[in-house]
């Protein structure tokens, strides 16, 4: 008999509209005592079937639902369709000999709660980042050999998301051969160095692959300034477009060691390169105060709200940044502008922008909107799945 979870009445609402997640303050009661993970099934208070969920009694968000449809079971025939749908929408998506780094499941907006993974080369990276997930890693992970023949399947469950849902940090191989210190991936006929045991996230922002094809067709001819510049995705788009100058700010100095390697590794001369190991605010301040100025600037900083309470002082941080790069841009000047911070809603985020450029005394317009890249779907019932934005402005 399997454990039924009660909700609330008049609390179904959301998963009446298929959203995946249960917080805790809708439920009424639970009948049995579910392991951390285990499959649960909802039902309204007059009975009515409403999804089939992962528990996970120490996160708000208490159920994961799997699925809405009553006649599914989970088990590993369901994740062998899931696993095979999200990975099928992908193949259209991508040429092979172009780019073989790409995401082949996002989570909820594929059906599949707190699962992420991540293909490099010859490599999958996942992450296992709620409770459900986690129950069922070891079958997501033969299935995932099953259909996806690889060298190695890694593990990068190193994410402090984890401890939300009472679950350890991880990471560590999973299947296969161990993965070399570097894996060489192609992205739009781009070559990159990438460490999956110990980068950012699961090595590489692929969530920016678009946008990063997209800096191209403003890159001519341009001195650029890339902040937050990592191993240098933005720095060898641009170079590749006939940027004549990129300037990389970035904190850590081993990232800036791969992205010289990665300038390296796709010809171009370190002359046109200049790397600041430095914090972007204090090198913007200092650029501004030396009258230094750029054709092109990229804010691409890292996640400034993890809630709703730091909203306020994530606005100030983006306010900031984009204040002195529109006081440094040269007239015509672009500005690509990022926040990858969920809690920042599309319109907020412009709104800072063009408070910014009035503060800086500039004109500016927008040219195009940016969101995450294709690989990282957004569904419609999961909105909180849409969490990069971006603008490319000019100044006038």
């Amino acid at each position: 008999m399997s454990v039924k979870v009660l909700i609330k009445k008049d609390r179904e609402k959301s998963l009446l509209r298929h959203h995946p997640w249960l917080f805790s303050g809708a439920i009424e009661r639970i009948e049995g005592e579910p392991q951390l993970g285990e499959t649960v099934e909802l039902r309204a208070q007059d009975g009515r079937f409403l999804g089939f969920g992962a528990w996970s009694p120490k996160s708000q968000i208490a159920v994961r639902t799997w699925s809405f449809n009553p006649d599914d079971e989970i088990n590993a025939d369901f994740f062998r369709r899931q696993l095979s749908l999200a990975i099928k929408h992908r193949e259209s998506l991508f040429e092979p000999n172009k780019t073989d780094a790409v995401r082949l499941v996002n989570a909820e907006s594929d059906g599949l709660p707190g699962l992420i993974v991540d293909r490099y080369n010859d490599y999958l990276v996942v992450q296992f980042l709620s409770a459900g997930a986690e129950f069922w890693r070891e079958t997501i992970v033969t299935v995932l050999a099953e259909i996806v023949p690889v060298t190695g399947i890694y593990e990068r469950s190193d994410v402090e998301v984890r401890e939300k849902e009472g679950l350890e940090l991880r990471r560590g191989l999973l299947q296969g051969n161990e993965p070399p210190e570097l894996i060489e991936i192609c992205e739009n006929f781009r070559r990159f160095l990438v460490d999956i045991r110990n980068g950012h996230k699961t090595g590489f922002y692929l969530d920016q692959r678009d946008n990063r094809q997209k800096i191209t067709e403003f890159s001519a001819e341009r001195e650029v300034l890339n902040c937050f510049a990592y191993t240098g995705g933005f720095a060898v788009a641009a170079l590749s477009a006939g940027a004549i100058k990129v300037t990389n700010i970035e904190t850590s100095a081993d990232a800036l060691e791969l992205l010289n390697r990665n300038i390296a590794l796709n010809g171009f001369a370190p002359a046109r390169v200049e790397n600041l190991t430095d914090d972007v605010f204090q090198v913007l301040r200092k650029f501004r105060d030396q009258g230094r100025s750029f054709d092109l600037i990229i804010l691409d900083p890292p996640k400034f709200a993890e809630s709703k309470s730091q909203i306020e002082r994530a606005s100030r941080g983006y306010k900031d940044i984009n204040l002195l790069a529109f006081k440094l841009l040269r007239p015509g000047g672009i500005l690509f502008t990022f926040s990858c911070s969920g809690q920042i809603s599309p319109e907020l985020f412009q709104k800072i922008v063009a408070d910014s450029a009035l503060d800086a005394g500039k004109s500016a317009q927008i040219l195009v909107w940016l969101n995450q890249s294709a690989d990282h779907p957004t569904a419609l019932n999961f909105p909180e799945g849409h969490y990069l934005k971006g603008l490319v402005c000019v100044v006038e």
